[in-house]
């Protein structure tokens, strides 16, 4: 039978990219946070300053509140919702608008400023809808990508989240350590649109499934904070591996210790030593009882890379530690030079005690 007039189209008007709207919207959740920051300020060149109330040379340390949004997604019916680390830290107060216009205060489970990731919870008896997950490391550059969140703080306009669509537009992009700490690596990039306040939200495929979680964006300047369809997101088997550790532990330990104690090589040494490589650091002590003591390294051994990368300071080993992702009880190798000979240790990065 002929369909009345419109609704073939209204069939056609229904596809892949509605239905993973439909299917994921619910999940998705605003965030509003009262941050508490900290400033400093010079009374000498402050003119808020009142030289009768602190002392005129003295620095001092002002507290305020900052407002800050974001989006997050729910993952399971109690109340888990993962979001950015760079939406929650330092807050005094989150509130949760979901879907249906309710509000709720929520509380940090566990932070990991290094990946930029966090995992929250509302409690509530209320049945709350949860987005399914996807993988990852299936994706196909080229085919669709839908980004949901609280752009621009849209979502408590419409009790509802914003979507934009696109493609994958590339994966697997490393951008190492930032200004602000955070490492980013193994990035998904996509053309969706996403704005400030889209950190935190969903990237889904056509299925409907969470495969990323949106988080920073390129701009053709620094004075332009908007979109220009370069945006970034954290895989998504990434974000579940770090999500597994901060719902058990409530984090992520990563401060360590080897008792190492290494300086860069200068051209003197380095003519002492006779070694040509123009990288490395020099072990000039090793503590008793230290990991670096239990690898079986030595004062006076060369490192002349660590995972597989050169080094030529504290700070490049450090950087690689750092941009591996690696965690206190991890091992990490080392290519040491020792009276002329290259050799292969592992060292443990040991819990501070």
């Amino acid at each position: 039978d002929k369909l009345p007039l419109g609704k073939d189209l209204i069939i056609h008007r229904e596809n892949a990219i509605t239905y993973a709207i439909s299917r994921a919207s619910d999940a998705v959740v605003g965030i509003n946070v009262t941050q508490i920051k900290q400033q400093q300020f010079d009374p000498f060149f402050d003119p808020f300053f009142d030289p009768f109330f602190d002392s005129f040379f003295n620095q001092y340390h002002k507290t305020y509140k900052v407002k800050n949004l974001g989006s997050g997604v729910i993952i399971s019916n109690d109340g888990f919702i993962i979001t950015n680390s760079h939406v929650v830290e330092k807050a005094s107060e989150i509130i949760v608008s979901c879907a249906d216009g309710t509000t709720y205060p929520a509380s940090i489970v566990g932070i990991d400023e290094l990946t930029d990731l966090a995992l929250i919870k509302i409690d509530t008896d209320d049945d709350l809808s949860y987005a399914d997950v996807g993988d990852s490391d299936d994706l196909i550059v080229g085919e669709w990508a839908i980004a949901l969140g609280n752009p621009l703080g849209l979502f408590d306009v419409a009790n509802q989240p914003t979507a934009t669509v696109g493609i994958i537009s590339g994966i697997g992009l490393d951008f190492g350590q930032k200004q602000s700490g955070k490492v980013y690596q193994n990035m998904l990039q996509t053309d969706a649109s996403i704005n400030p306040g889209n950190s935190g939200g969903p990237l889904l495929n056509v299925f409907g499934e969470v495969v990323g979680i949106n988080t920073f964006i390129m701009t053709n300047s620094s004075y332009n904070e908007g979109s220009i369809g370069i945006g970034f997101a954290i895989p998504i088997n990434t974000v579940m591996d770090i999500v597994s550790d901060l719902k058990e532990n409530g984090g992520i330990e990563r401060r360590f210790e080897t008792g190492l104690h290494v300086q860069k090589l200068d051209r003197t040494m380095k003519k002492i030593l006779k070694i040509d490589n123009k990288t490395g650091v020099i072990i000039t002590n090793i503590d008793k009882g230290s990991s670096g003591e239990k690898a079986g390294l030595k004062i006076g051994d060369v490192i002349l890379s660590v995972a597989g990368k050169e080094i030529s300071s504290i700070s490049d080993i450090l950087k690689i530690i750092n941009e591996g992702l690696y965690r206190t009880g991890d091992f990490i190798k080392l290519l040491i030079l020792r009276d002329n000979e290259k050799l292969i240790m592992e060292l443990e990065l040991k819990a501070i005690k």
